[in-house]
């Protein structure tokens, strides 16, 4: 680790938080102004990324310059006045909770521009692209390192424009639909997460997280919170997705983009659960003991209802698309993120938190070749992966095929990579949750989970079987086999991948302190 002034540290969370927004408003000038391209529609994708190469420089310093000997106290800490009568204030921080996603997001951004440089999907403008882009990522950014609610607000409410006209004007089919059913669902939860979010401000007198966490408010007693927990509970649940508030999501993922879909599952969606951990376990923790024996029962209701969706998708005949098989299994793996949230304990909230981040990465990684196999095929229906264009994709493009089956398997929970801890630990948690929580309950909730594991790992060899593994090399043309941007795009999400499998210490040793601390906080 580096030694980095705490001033310095302020400007790198500041630059991280606005510097894309500053970078959209660059690219919509008539000459941006990024590197020099052989037209200006090249010049703007070069200038995309230059910006979120910018920003995930100074995210890793900011990771780099990191205490990690106190990753429970907020870093890199901003706190200005900005509506004095509302006690609202412009409050940047990060701890050990908000780091690893705040990485991840510039991570994930940075890639997805690298990768639209060499294959820009078909739309307008790459000029109103790249904007949305930035947007998109500053958007998510501040959401994980703002600690004013009202803030977390606005942030929260900021990606839902880019990410419709992501779908809108460069998806696939029924791309108009999905967008509007996208932004309607999110937009209806959001307004019912802002009156729960203004109900605990007005009555505590701040919407500062940290003072909410910390110092003890009387004025939110017990009905209070079960409203406020009720209310944006709501509208996280539907950003997470959470069973049966997910039902944009399959539409979403299978008419975005590629790289709308790796930021929808790698980043959108882990903006709810963050959500979860940094306002409603904390600040309202009677209400939402309350409510956790049913948020698990939904997350386990989702963990079998994903799977099964999957292996529907998955058989033979049953023209099943890939895209939105793989966006059926993101509704049961964020059910095992809920999962852990709803034990209340810190095994079970350290799972959550390791969960999400594999699920970005290894979701985003099987987006990416799951757009990469319709580039090369002009499909992703399984039945025709499998049977006609696709078919021995190990002998077709091995290199591609080899990456297709080690996305699946760590989607699966493969011991050794980075999809096993997560789920482990959030069902650890659910075996011996909060004391106050019904253990039987907790137990029944851990056994279906468990067989929820099972069938991840049916759907997930089966579809490995029919497009990797199904006819002969020699029934069809070989395919292009993975290319330089390609593998430079994806052996970051890989090699994390297996780092994070191997060494799960790296991110549990940033993560349960600051859970230690924010538990011990909502037991005031």
């Amino acid at each position: 680790m580096i030694d980095i002034n705490e001033s310095v540290t302020q400007v790198l969370l500041a630059f991280v938080v606005v510097g894309p927004l500053i970078g959209a408003a660059a690219a919509l000038l008539p000459a941006p102004p990024g590197l020099k391209g052989k037209s200006p529609e090249q010049a703007v994708l070069r200038h995309g990324i230059t910006v979120t190469g910018a920003v995930l420089i100074a995210a890793i310093v900011l990771a780099l310059g990191f205490d990690h000997d106190h990753p429970s106290r907020m870093q890199a800490s901003t706190d200005i006045s900005w509506i004095p009568a509302l006690d609202v204030r412009i409050h940047l921080g990060i701890d050990g909770i908000s780091l690893p996603l705040l990485v991840l997001t510039a991570l994930l951004t940075f890639l997805c521009a690298l990768y639209s440089y060499f294959k820009l999907p078909s739309g307008p403008s790459p000029k109103a692209f790249v904007a949305l882009l930035l947007v998109l990522e500053s958007g998510t950014l501040a959401t994980f390192a703002v600690l004013d609610l009202l803030l977390f607000f606005l942030a929260f409410e900021m990606v839902l424009i880019p990410m419709y006209f992501l779908i809108a004007r460069w998806g696939g089919e029924q791309r108009t639909q999905a967008a509007w059913k996208f932004i309607l669902y999110t937009l209806l939860g959001s307004v019912v997460m802002l009156l729960g979010l203004l109900l605990i401000g007005l009555r505590a007198g701040t919407f500062d997280m940290v003072a909410l966490t910390t110092d003890n408010h009387p004025e939110l007693t017990t009905s209070v919170q079960v409203i406020a927990v009720l209310t944006i509970g709501l509208g996280l649940a539907v950003k997470t997705p959470m069973w049966p508030l997910h039902s944009w999501l399959p539409d979403a993922h299978t008419a975005a983009p590629t790289v709308g879909s790796v930021l929808l599952a790698g980043v959108l969606l882990k903006m709810g659960t963050y959500g979860f951990v940094r306002i409603l376990l904390p600040i309202t923790p009677d209400g939402f003991r309350t409510f956790a024996p049913y948020l698990a029962a939904f997350a386990v209701v989702g963990i079998i209802y994903g799977s099964l969706a999957c292996l529907a998708l998955a058989r033979p005949g049953a023209k099943g698309d890939l895209k939105r098989l793989i966006a059926y299994s993101s509704v049961g793996h964020m059910g095992f993120v809920l999962l852990g949230i709803a034990t209340m304990t810190p095994t079970g909230v350290n799972g959550a938190l390791f969960a999400n981040i594999a699920h970005g990465l290894i979701t985003g990684l099987l987006f990416f070749l799951v757009g990469a196999l319709k580039d090369r095929t002009g499909t992703t229906d399984l039945d025709a992966l499998a049977q006609e264009t696709g078919a021995a994709l190990y002998g077709r493009a091995p290199r591609l095929g080899g990456l297709l089956a080690f996305g699946a398997v760590a989607s699966l929970g493969l011991p050794g990579l980075a999809g096993f801890w997560g789920e482990m630990l959030a069902l650890f948690g659910a075996f011996r949750p909060a004391d106050d929580l019904s253990r039987p309950a907790f137990l029944t909730f851990m056994a279906i989970g468990a067989f929820g594991t099972l069938l991840t790992a049916a759907y997930m060899l089966i579809v490995v079987r029919r497009v990797c593994m199904g006819g002969a090399p020699q029934e069809g043309p070989r395919l292009a086999d993975v290319q330089t941007y390609e593998f430079a795009a994806w052996t970051p999400l890989v090699a994390l991948t297996v780092l994070a499998g191997l060494w799960p210490a790296a991110l549990l040793g940033l993560t349960d302190p600051a859970v230690q601390q924010l538990l011990a906080g909502g037991t005031r």
